[in-house]
């Protein structure tokens, strides 16, 4: 996938559901995370910090966060945290999960989960607070048909 131009990382891009054991590469962990810290924020606060959940004990703590067999799957997991500004932690989750496309990685938003247990299981301090779980692996499935609105539907020119 590498050196695809951004619309075709866009289209490559899709909320992975199943995943392969196979562990991801330390390299590659460390490189989504670089892309994501290197996102835009508002006036340059970069309120986000990033947990990497992979240890066997964190990973089940964080299964009861949100309770879905594929999200178990994944080997690894990434939580976006903030002190604030929810929308500089969403674009650099999309960073995250644009990187793992463009490494052959497979992601998911996980925005619906359990902020108290989530906040427990990874003992984060009372400034943090959990905005995104997003789960890295390997996919065990195969994108399906995107639907998507037509460029009319969600676009005027004035």
């Amino acid at each position: 996938m590498n050196g695809m131009n951004f619309l075709d990382l866009v289209k490559a891009r899709y909320s992975v559901r199943s995943y392969r054991p196979q562990a991801v590469e330390r390299e590659k962990v460390e490189y989504l995370l670089e892309c994501a810290r290197l996102a835009p924020s508002a006036v340059n606060f970069q309120p986000w910090r990033f947990f990497v959940v992979a240890s066997d004990a964190r990973r089940e703590a964080l299964r009861r966060c949100y309770h879905r067999e594929w999200f178990a799957e994944a080997p690894l997991c990434i939580a976006v945290c903030v002190d604030e500004a929810d929308i500089d932690a969403a674009i650099a989750a999309e960073h995250i999960c644009l990187a793992a496309a463009e490494q052959g990685l497979g992601s998911c938003w996980v925005c619906n989960f359990d902020v108290p247990l989530c906040r427990e299981a990874l003992e984060l301090p009372a400034t943090l607070r959990p905005v995104v779980l997003i789960p890295v692996g390997y996919p065990a499935d195969a994108p399906a048909q995107k639907k998507r609105k037509s460029p009319d539907e969600v676009a005027e020119w004035r």
